[in-house]
This record gives C-alpha cells, structure tokens and sequence, in this order.
C-alpha cells in the first residue's frame, strides 16, 4: 500500500471508531441512569480496574498498554462527564503533582478543584460539594504525609481508590544554569532531590515554597531564579526544563489517595487500610496485629500517629491486602477489636496500578 491508500484505511477506521466509541458511550450513560435511581455512585474504580485490566490482556500491539490505557481513560472521563457534573478537589494550586495524579485517574474532560490545604479536600468532598477528593499520603523517598493521616481521625470520608504517580522533578529556569543566584522549591521536592541540588547548585540561595506550582510560578516572574518543578508546571507557567530527572532516587515515587463517600466493592486484588487505638497495656500492639498472621494476611505498613487528645496516646494506621468484605479480612478486623479501644476500617480499594 502507499501513502494515500494507507490514509483512506485510516480514514475509514476513524468513522467506525467514531461510532463505536458513542455506541459505547450510550451504554454507559444507560448504566449511569440505572445507578442514579438505585442511589448508588456513578464512579466505579472495581469496574475501571476491571475494564483496564481486561484491554490490557487483550491488547496484541504495537499500541503498548500504558498508552492503552491512557486512551481508555479519557474514553471513560469522557463518558463519566456526560453522566454527571463531577469535580474532583485535589490539594493545590494547579499544576502540582496532585493535580498531575488526579488527572491521571479521573481524565480531562471533569471539572477540578484546586484546594489550599489537605483539610479543605476533605471538607469539599464530606459537605458534597466535590464528588470525590485527592490528597497525597506517602513518598518513597521523603514518607508518610502525617496531616493526610491525621485528617481520617475525625472524618467519615472512605478512601475509595489510590493512585502510584513517578515523581519527575526538573529544574525550571528561564536563564542558563551559570546565572541562577536562587532556588524555589517546595521543602518536599528539595528533600527529594538535595544531593543533585549540592552537587550542581552549591552555592544558590534556596528559598522554601508552599508547592511546586508556587516554585515555577516564581521562577518564571525573577531573572537569575530556578525551581524544583514537575513537567505540568513548567508548561502553566511557561518557564524552560534545564534538567530532567533531577531527583535522587531513580525510582521516586508518590501515593496518592482518592476520598469518596462510599465504599468500593471487592475486586480481588484489594488493600484495606485501618485506623486503630490500642489499650495502654503490655504487649497491647502485638497481641493486636497477632490478627493479621493468624489469618495470613500481609500486612504492607503500620505508622503512628499522637491522638492529639492525651499525652503518650497513639493511632496507628494500618495497611494490608485483601477487602474488608474477605472472610479473613473481616475476621482479622474482629479480632482487633477485641484488643483495641476503637477499630474504624478507612476503606478497601483497587490496589495501585
């Protein structure tokens, strides 16, 4: 075939691509009014998981499945827009990474709504004025998000799924490296990525922001000024990518957890996070957590957190596989209550893709 042949192949094949993906579109906007009636959630991350997985499988090439999947998800952020008018509250401003992780979710085609603070997400989403709320809760290289965990203590929210974003930090500047004087960066970001800082910015003066998106914001505005900014940020506001990949870690990574209303159906291949309060007694912790190898569930983090409430009081935040809907799972969550003075199941969710 030549060139004109292979562009009227593709020409036909985008008419029926047009069509199948409103034939599909239907369907699920039928779906979408049955839910309503039924009171349940128009989201659904088991069903998601479940359709990524499956065109995943399927997928003969050359088309990878990341970019699969990418398709798929503005197919079905499409589609959800059509359903509802959806807004997803993220902690800002625009253009950090938590924006970066909630568009990777939720696609495009939804309204978001940039928050000052991790608090004011939950409160959008408990007082329904977003449907569903992204906030971070750990890096791999700098730990836990405590205000994150800290917020559950008082809050019904559910974590109804979670979200694995690769943290590629640049350095953003609008002038050569040899004329920087100063470095923007958010505390996190720096920590992130303080040996390349020492060794290739020695003597810069670092000044501390509130956010990645504050940091490039500023850059752009200074003569002689950089920042430690993601790839999103640097294209709102305009400022040069000097270096990629500036971060220590190779394999940099942040959680992010999404908060709804209601709890998420199984899939078989779940995490279930917990919250718990242990009796100030020896061996309390331990006979505690006895639960989770008693009925040989693996359990991926354990934190502690004060309560705020009493000196040498502490939470501890629980994480492990399986959905509270799992026999063992809900046997293991029993058991914590007979040696804790409170159990609260936080959510079960899709594990990570």
């Amino acid at each position: 075939m030549n060139i004109p042949e292979h562009r009227q192949a593709i020409d036909k094949l985008d008419l029926q691509i047009i069509k199948l993906l409103n034939e599909r579109t239907r369907h699920v906007l039928a779906i979408g009014e049955i839910k309503h009636k039924a009171g349940e959630e128009i989201y659904a991350p088991h069903r998601e998981r479940a359709v990524l997985n499956r065109i995943c499988r399927r997928n003969p090439g050359p088309i990878t499945n990341e970019s699969l999947q990418a398709i798929y998800r503005e197919v079905m952020s499409s589609a959800l827009s059509l359903e509802k008018s959806m807004k997803i509250a993220y902690l800002g401003p625009e253009a950090t990474f938590t924006h970066q992780a909630a568009i990777k979710k939720f696609g495009a085609s939804l309204g978001y709504a940039s928050q000052k603070t991790i608090a004011d997400v939950f409160t959008e989403v408990s007082k329904n004025r977003a449907d569903y709320g992204v906030v971070p809760v750990e890096n791999s290289t700098e730990g836990v998000v405590t205000h994150t965990l800290d917020m559950f203590v008082d809050s019904d929210l559910k974590i109804v799924a979670q979200i694995v974003l690769r943290i590629q930090h640049c350095l953003l500047s609008n002038g050569p490296r040899s004329q920087i004087k100063k470095l923007f960066a958010h505390p996190q970001s720096l920590g992130q990525c303080r040996v390349w800082v020492q060794t290739n910015l020695p003597r810069v003066e670092i000044i501390e922001t509130s956010s990645n998106a504050r940091s490039a914001e500023q850059a752009a505005k200074q003569s002689g000024a950089a920042a430690i900014a993601g790839v999103l940020a640097a294209e709102k506001y305009n400022v040069d990518i000097l270096e990629y990949d500036i971060q220590d870690n190779a394999a940099n990574a942040t959680r992010f957890l999404v908060l709804g209303r209601q709890c998420t159906p199984r899939t078989g291949h779940d995490r279930t996070s917990l919250m718990i309060s242990i009796m100030d007694k020896v061996g309390a912790l331990h006979n505690a957590i006895a639960a989770f190898r008693r009925y040989r569930i693996n359990m991926t983090r354990i934190e502690s957190r004060p309560s705020k409430r009493k000196a040498w009081e502490y939470f501890f935040f629980i994480d492990c596989d399986g959905h509270v809907e799992e026999t063992k799972v809900s046997n293991a969550v029993a058991h914590l209550a007979e040696h804790c003075n409170f159990v609260k199941v936080l959510g079960s969710y899709p594990q990570a893709e």
